[in-house]
């Protein structure tokens, strides 16, 4: 029996160019134990499986796998399946990872994640002098875990360039990562705007208690029958 795969891009521009294909899946019509041969085959960076929710309904559960390995948390699947839900017609205000309740918010045409920290993966934070560096950036020098590259654009305006490797998670260079942008935030203390990959953007929120949330656009692609 074919699957129905939804693709989003999560964490457009402003024209709606760029952002990280994500696949969303009704977990009804996948096994539990054949996720993350799915996953795989499909070959985003992340394909989340969700729990869809009756109408009035505020929680909906999710997983969240890589082609490689399920994920706890991860932005951008997060920030694309609240988008998607309300699509739908079943917005709802809380997601149920395995890391835990993540608090969603619609602004404008942004929709926005709010997690912990310590949630997201360990990245290796690597800042660099200038954007032409970051963009200069080889995914072959890059090995085993999370490598996030970074410069400032403007130091004022809490703006930078980034991009983002990890092999070891089948993921050679990924466009846009919400997790990678709320370790990022946690680093410097300080709201950011992000531009990463070949022109994908993020905002974030800084909240001393550990809290950090994070934002954008999303934009809906065909769908896919597997």
């Amino acid at each position: 029996m074919a699957v129905k795969v939804d693709v989003v891009r999560v964490f457009t521009d402003r024209e709606g160019h760029h952002g990280n294909p994500l696949g969303v899946v009704d977990a009804a019509a996948v096994p539990v134990d054949d996720r993350q041969a799915l996953a795989k085959e499909l070959g985003y960076s992340e394909t989340v499986f969700v729990e869809l929710p009756e109408a009035g309904d505020e929680r909906a559960r999710l997983q969240i796998y890589t082609p490689v390995r399920e994920l706890p948390f991860a932005g951008h699947p997060t920030v694309g399946t609240a988008w998607w839900l309300e699509q739908r017609g079943t917005p709802v205000k809380v997601l149920a990872a395995a890391a835990g309740d993540i608090a969603t918010r619609k602004s404008g045409e942004a929709w926005w994640v709010r997690a912990r920290a310590e949630w997201a993966p360990e990245f290796s934070l690597y800042p660099l002098d200038t954007v032409e560096e970051v963009m200069a950036s080889d995914p072959e020098k890059f090995g085993e875990g999370h490598h996030y590259v970074w410069s400032w654009v403007d130091k004022l305006e809490h703006s930078v360039r980034t991009r983002m490797f990890a092999p070891d998670l089948g993921i050679v260079e990924d466009e846009a990562t919400g997790a990678a942008a709320v370790r990022l935030t946690e680093n410097l203390r300080l709201s950011l705007l992000i531009t990463q990959g070949k022109g994908s953007q993020l905002r974030t929120t800084y909240d001393p208690d550990g809290w950090i949330e994070v934002g954008g656009l999303v934009r809906s692609e065909d769908s896919r029958q597997i």
